[in-house]
């Protein structure tokens, strides 16, 4: 008498029986991906030239004396930016907050496109994309994890840049207030608070170019394709931000905003500007991560 037959499922089971306990929740850990990318030289790299900038303006400073603000300002924001050079030497505070402007408009971009846009490229770069979701990791898995953790990386940049200058003006200018371009100053207890809203503005205006780098990421096996085509389109619209032809269609630009966090820096706490220009940047971002995830989740994987 023949043995009865087992159903496919009962089958399957038997012959993979390490099957059992595959959880897809549990590939792919964030911290073993944070640990990968940690070990990037690109991510020290960027690392080293965050903690080098306040060096080099403190070295500056001190090659061409105390800010004077004779020169003139030019452009959207240019008077703001003299006004805070002129009091970048007061205090630690002071010489962290313009540390944190200069480097706003585009050194703080190169890291976020870095991070995210190298991540899923260079996997594919490498030919070792699909080994990863041969392993198996499900695609939105691989894509949540690698997201995350080049966002925590991207975040990280932006609080060491402005950690490392409190320490340094701290040691070279002194501990005080933060002295105001317009007039009057904050205490030091509020120095800190408010220097945190800022990252946090900064952080979440940059979310654009997040979502273009991470987009173009999984669009490409070339990862400097996609660092280099969300760095080309940031600058495009801050070009187009500059076309004040474009008059009230230029609020729907991101760049527009990118400056709104100057009004964290007031005497008395604005935050309509940074509303408005958070909207924007997370409503871009929403729609650049659903493209991504979308795609790739349709994606023939070849590499």
């Amino acid at each position: 008498m023949s043995a009865p037959v087992q159903p496919p499922e009962a089958r399957v089971e038997t012959a993979h029986p390490e099957a059992a306990g595959y959880r897809a929740g549990r590939t792919l850990p964030l911290r073993v991906e944070a640990m990968r990318q940690l070990r990037r030289r690109r991510t020290l790299l960027m690392g080293g030239v965050l903690t080098a900038l306040p060096f080099i303006l403190i070295i500056a400073f001190a090659i061409g004396g105390t800010p004077d603000g004779e020169d003139g300002g030019g452009g959207r924001g240019g008077g703001s930016r003299i006004n805070l050079m002129d009091v970048a030497t007061e205090s630690a505070a002071n010489f962290a907050a313009t540390s944190l402007f200069v480097s706003a408009g585009f050194l703080l971009v190169i890291p976020v496109a870095l991070f995210c846009g190298d991540t899923v490229a260079s996997e594919a770069s490498w030919s070792s994309l699909r080994y990863l979701l041969a392993a198996p990791v499900p695609r939105v898995r691989l894509l949540w994890s690698k997201l995350v953790v080049a966002l925590g990386f991207s975040l990280a940049a932006m609080v060491l840049l402005p950690v490392v200058a409190l320490a340094a003006g701290t040691a070279a200018y002194g501990w005080g207030p933060l002295k105001l371009p317009t007039g009057g100053a904050l205490s030091a207890g509020d120095t800190v608070p408010r220097l945190a809203i800022v990252v946090a503005f900064i952080f979440v205006s940059q979310l654009v170019t997040a979502g273009l780098a991470f987009w173009l990421s999984t669009k490409t096996d070339a990862p400097l394709g996609a660092v280099g085509g969300a760095v080309f389109l940031t600058i495009v619209g801050n070009v187009l931000d500059a076309v004040t032809a474009l008059g009230s269609w230029r609020d729907f630009l991101p760049a527009h905003w990118q400056f709104a966090w100057a009004d964290a820096l007031q005497p008395q706490l604005e935050w309509g500007g940074m509303i408005k220009g958070a909207a924007v940047s997370v409503a871009y971002a929403l729609i650049l991560f659903a493209l991504a995830f979308r795609g790739f989740s349709r994606k023939d994987i070849v590499s």
